[in-house]
């Protein structure tokens, strides 16, 4: 590739094209974990989908790796690359709201904190992800699991149409009604099939909820997952609610000598009629008395953002998970053994429900294969010092072992790291062979192959 090259691709987009000689480059090439130090050879942040066909066109016929950048939160760093082309969205993050059809359409670029800003003014939402500065791409793309997963389904069910770039350069919607079988695969097939320029989505009258995060002691924790595991089975679908570990930071609610110590933690997310939701956390606060709380009515976008402190780009970044059907004894044995042991404050496990609306939709009516797990651990492992990486991925490692004997063979691929290549098809079970078919049809060369990757 030549620098004529690039001054052609120039002269296509209307975007930004920043090659290292840029000011900008050291900024435009960080993703959010600080293990990824890639140094790509173009960074293009488009301005259109016409921008995105031109990038797409460019990689391919320069035979360069491509990688695909929404929110930028991917741990495996896949929103980057070394010596190749980056298409970063951070550009195109307009969200434009229909509240007659109660839908939502958001660009390629779009965070969870776009989206909700968006549908709010008019009391909607849909399932989003817990953290509000991650991508809305990455998240649906790859399932979304969030508050209102119970109530709502995840965000890939919630999608109804999307703009897609595929692999030769062609711009394509893909809905239940055209290319069928590239909407089913994008609603948690990742991003194997093309480049999605913007998402349709279904919302939901959700307005204030009651819920937020309350502290517990450790020795509490065999009450607080044992009680979670027999009340969500059966919860009302208005409770999104989860148990996790974590330490405690320092914020104004907790006591000031609690600060650095670790908790069992529960976050509630009560999305029915707001003077219902005292009543609806009362289980959980019978279950152990509560050392700290912020809880009461609030906007949905602000307890979607609650946590968003703790996770600032610049952090080191290690996950795994796995899908769980039952919450056993000696699974609750193993998170009780390892979870007091976070390693820094934003460093976290949570246990999200995925049962419900979840649970309505079929095995094999999207990508997303795992319609019978009750549940989805993630063991996330985050810390600011990089002279703690042996020392902290080692904790995520133990943890991981302990409880894959009492879980399902595959994960969610959003908490999947780059050493988890290897177990793409269970996390797609009975639905791998008919993705690998749909990614023969769209990209049969593998030019999106920056992802937990589908071969062809």
């Amino acid at each position: 590739m030549t620098a004529s090259s690039i001054d052609r691709l120039r002269e296509q987009v209307r975007g930004v094209v920043i090659t290292r000689d840029d000011e900008r480059y050291d900024e435009a090439r960080r993703v959010h974990n600080a293990m990824i130090d890639r140094r790509p050879r173009v960074v293009v942040r488009p301005a259109n989908a016409g921008d995105v066909m031109a990038t797409v066109n460019f990689a391919r016929d320069n035979d360069l790796e491509l990688a695909i950048r929404g929110g930028g939160h991917s741990v495996p760093g896949f929103g980057t690359c070394d010596d190749g082309v980056v298409v970063d969205f951070s550009s195109m993050r307009g969200v434009r709201v229909d509240p007659a059809s109660r839908t939502a359409r958001a660009e390629g670029g779009a965070t969870w904190a776009d989206f909700n800003a968006a549908t709010h003014a008019f009391g909607l939402a849909t399932t989003g992800g817990i953290i509000s500065t991650t991508g809305v791409s990455g998240l649906t793309l790859g399932g979304g699991i969030g508050y209102l997963a119970r109530g709502a389904g995840l965000s890939c069910d919630n999608l109804i149409a999307a703009d897609v770039v595929t692999a030769d350069g062609r711009f394509l919607v893909a809905n239940e009604h055209e290319n069928e079988d590239l909407f089913w695969a994008l609603r948690g097939g990742g991003g194997n099939f093309g480049v999605v320029v913007s998402f349709e989505f279904q919302l939901q009258p959700v307005a204030q909820i009651y819920g937020g995060p309350m502290l517990f002691e450790l020795d509490a924790a065999a009450d607080l997952l044992g009680f979670y595991r027999e009340f969500i089975a059966d919860a009302p679908e208005q409770f999104g609610g989860f148990p996790a570990f974590q330490i405690a930071p320092p914020l104004p609610f907790i006591p000031e000598n609690r600060h650095g110590e670790p908790f069992a933690l529960f976050v509630s997310c009560w999305s029915g009629p707001v003077e219902e939701g005292e009543q609806a956390l009362k289980p959980l606060r019978d279950v152990a008395p509560v050392v700290a709380e912020h809880v009461g009515p609030m906007p949905y976008p602000a307890l979607n953002a609650a946590f968003d402190g703790l996770v600032p780009p610049g952090l080191q970044h290690y996950w795994k998970a796995n899908f769980v059907t039952e919450l056993t004894d000696d699974a609750i044995a193993a998170h009780l053994e390892h979870g007091p042991k976070l390693p820094a404050v934003n460093s976290t496990v949570h246990i999200y429900p995925i049962n419900g609306a979840c649970h309505r939709v079929g095995s094999d009516e999207t990508a997303f294969a795992y319609r019978d797990a009750n549940f989805a651990t993630v063991i996330a492992g985050m810390w600011p010092d990089p002279a703690e990486n042996d020392a902290n991925v080692q904790w995520v490692r133990d943890y991981y072992a302990a409880t894959a004997p009492y879980s399902e063979e595959g994960g969610y691929i959003n908490f999947m790291a780059g050493d988890d290549q290897d177990r793409i098809r269970a996390n797609y079970r009975g639905n791998y062979d008919r993705l690998v078919e749909v990614k023969k049809r769209y990209d049969p060369d593998n030019l999106f192959h920056l992802n937990q990757n589908i071969k062809p």
